[in-house]
């Protein structure tokens, strides 16, 4: 007999949302693009959705296809996807983004929650490069989930990446999380933040900064980097030579924002122990990231001694994870 807790944990990422719930003491994970595409509609069109199960509503002329199902119809008709978030947060220039949102939720929750579910979500940390107001997005995705029957509470994105994968230090240490719209910063003491921060420039930004220095479309560049990019150095492969000096510029940033964090909290900073450090996120898996993170950090003399720098277990899912943990751990 399937024994299900009655929690879940949800990432809201800007390129994919993912829950997690525990059934029989294992994680299930369930995740979906938080993307959506426009194609021109038709009613024989429609019934083929229909008997397909594509994920669409129709606005005016269009059809609205959204889901992991809008990379497909992207990469087939040449199309780029759209996002109802941007930078970590909800996206303005989208008007049905919060709506959009709803939609992909309910594909991977279903569409109503059972009595007495506790669901805790991620937020992103405060932008240190930007004045981005973020009660608007947070308080919208809280409204959104209340609304489908959920006890929601939230958690800062880069303190759930801390306890997913810290457990064994007691949550003491520090988790990033290099997303799609955002890298998220926490360094936490016995699970209790110290201090949080995000940097606008992430994933997206690598794609689209790495695409236009190339002339390809963003999906090439962003299929490339996930089936492909490595770090060795210098490519002749220009698309490969772009993404290698924007991941840069973004590894900069984050280690830049931790040193200013380190330095206004050294006060408060855990000096009884080595603390661990752990990367996660989708823009944290080509091959030597952690190597060229662990270069920078020795090269701004951060003065912390980190026990170890690794990638998480399961770097897609971590947040998502550690969001679960947050949900059962109010129950």
């Amino acid at each position: 007999m399937k024994r299900e807790t009655k929690a879940i944990g949800l990432d809201i990422g800007t390129s994919r949302i993912v829950s997690a719930k525990r059934a029989n003491e294992q994680d299930q994970i369930n995740a979906q693009l938080n993307a959506f595409v426009t194609l021109p509609h038709s009613k024989l069109t429609e019934s083929v959705f229909k008997n397909e199960n594509v994920p669409y509503f129709v606005d005016g002329s269009e059809f609205v296809i959204y889901g992991n199902e809008a990379a497909r119809f992207a990469n087939l008709f040449n199309r780029e996807t759209r996002r109802p978030m941007t930078r970590g947060v909800l996206n303005s220039n989208e008007p049905n983004s919060s709506a959009l949102i709803r939609r992909i939720i309910t594909r991977i929750l279903g569409e109503s929650a059972q009595e007495g579910v506790r669901l805790c979500f991620s937020i992103p940390g405060a932008p240190q490069d930007s004045p981005d107001d973020l009660t608007y997005h947070e308080k919208t995705l809280a409204q959104i989930l209340s609304g489908l029957g959920y006890q929601v509470t939230s958690i800062n994105e880069g303190l759930a990446v801390v306890l997913a994968e810290l457990e064994k230090t007691n949550y003491t240490g520090v988790g990033i999380s290099f997303g799609g719209g955002m890298c998220n910063v926490c360094m936490a003491y016995l699970s209790i933040p110290i201090f949080s921060f995000s940097v606008s420039k992430a994933g997206d930004f690598i794609d689209s900064s790495a695409a236009s220095v190339a002339g390809e479309s963003v999906n090439r560049v962003r299929t490339l980097k996930e089936q492909s990019f490595h770090f060795n150095g210098f490519f002749g492969d220009q698309v490969k030579q772009a993404l290698a000096v924007y991941y840069d510029e973004v590894i900069r940033l984050v280690v830049s924002g931790l040193k200013d964090a380190l330095t206004e909290t050294r006060h408060a900073a855990p000096a009884d122990r080595p603390m661990p450090l752990v990367i996660s996120g989708g823009s944290s898996l080509p091959q030597g990231l952690v190597e060229c993170f662990q270069k920078c950090l020795a090269d701004n003399n951060l003065g912390v001694h980190f026990s170890e720098i690794r990638t998480a277990t399961d770097p897609l899912n971590a947040t998502a994870k550690g969001a679960l943990v947050a949900a059962l751990a109010e129950m």
